[in-house]
């Protein structure tokens, strides 16, 4: 069976990248295609070779990336994937595009609908001026949300990594969606029973991520706080935060593992679709404090793995952090969780006997 691997873009480290870093490493045969990949700035594909879209010839697309979102249904339904008996598409966006023969079959793993589309001035919040471009971006983004309607009907199965994302690919695709928990790379977090004195979050600074809420709470505290990520937000992020707080920017792999390791709780604010950071620090046996909506429902242990806080906003957090810091935490037991349930095999086991189906109903 020939397989084609489809992402929208590699052009960051994000959760939905590091699935997709899975995804390659568990079909090591299959063709990898994507809009626009930067080797430098994405997930390791190893020697792989990518084959990218027209649009990876356009000057900085890899930096302005998010100024191409008009061409990129095009460029997706461009590719020429005839010969593939098997599509699987990994996406928040523009992949589930892609055109299919007749008997083939396309899994999406669909990480939210598209955000930019459906939930509009949540999305654009992080760009200040938009709203003296509104009436022009309403219009454009009428015509895509009607051409994502349309492309959304080519997968044939849907798999969602929460019951939320697969709430909303019914709510606006008029698809149904199977649910599965989306894995970690377990390889990459070690654990150690005992914790030092900070905190961490690691996030894309961009608004919906609410690291300004973490940020004010920590000011308050005066307890030392690390930030991992980078973003457009990222100067305004750093004028606000005090020097018991430390804006670290990107980091590798490994750093950013031992940073995970070592913390005292990791930290998220943001309403989340799925959310692999907080498992990434389950499994580095290290508590998550959480704004307890989203995805965070469908991983976490109130009281054993995380606490949640109820509003986004710094004094429901500060309230989480001293109740955390109350608790006495079984380590080992948080690291186990995320082990059991959210491991590459669980997964993996999951999704070949889904696919198995899909095929054999072909």
């Amino acid at each position: 069976m020939k397989i084609a691997l489809v992402h929208d873009y590699l052009t960051q480290p994000g959760g939905a990248e590091r699935v997709f870093e899975l995804l390659c490493k568990h079909y090591p045969n299959a063709d990898i295609f994507t809009s626009i990949y930067d080797p430098e700035r994405s997930i390791d594909l190893s020697e792989r070779l990518v084959r990218t879209t027209v649009l990876q010839q356009i000057p900085c697309a890899a930096k302005y990336f998010r100024l191409l979102a008009p061409f990129y249904f095009s460029a997706f339904r461009a590719l020429d994937l005839y010969d593939y008996d098997l599509i699987i598409s990994s996406t928040t966006s523009f992949a589930k595009a892609v055109k299919k023969r007749a008997g083939a079959r396309h899994i999406c793993f669909c990480h939210n609908v598209t955000r930019f589309l459906w939930d509009t001035q949540t999305y654009l919040r992080e760009y200040g001026d938009y709203k003296y471009f509104y009436p022009l971006l309403e219009t454009i983004f009428n015509a895509m949300r009607k051409v994502d309607l349309t492309y959304a009907q080519e997968p044939d199965l849907y798999i969602a990594n929460s019951s939320v994302v697969a709430y909303r690919i019914q709510k606006y695709y008029g698809k149904p969606a199977t649910v599965i928990n989306y894995p970690i790379n377990s390889n990459k977090f070690s654990f150690l029973e005992q914790k030092e004195d900070f905190y961490l979050a690691s996030s894309r600074l961009i608004s919906y991520k609410r690291i300004d809420v973490i940020i004010e709470a920590f000011n308050w505290l005066g307890w030392p706080l690390f930030i991992i990520g980078n973003g457009p937000e990222r100067e305004r992020l750093a004028s606000r935060a005090l020097k018991n707080i430390q804006l670290l920017g990107h980091v590798s792999d490994a750093e950013r593992s031992s940073l995970m390791t070592k913390a005292s709780s990791v930290i998220v604010a943001a309403l989340e679709d799925y959310g692999l950071v907080p498992i990434e620090a389950n499994a580095s046996g290290t508590p998550v404090i959480a704004y307890g909506a989203g995805g965070v429902l469908d991983t976490q242990i109130p009281g054993q793995t995380g606490v949640f806080f109820q509003r986004q906003t710094p004094d429901a957090l500060q309230a989480a952090l001293l109740k955390a810091r109350e608790i006495s935490w079984d380590y080992k037991k948080i690291r186990n969780h995320a082990l059991s349930k959210f491991s590459e095999e669980a997964f993996f086991n999951r999704v070949d006997q889904m696919i198995e189906n899909v095929c054999s109903a072909a």
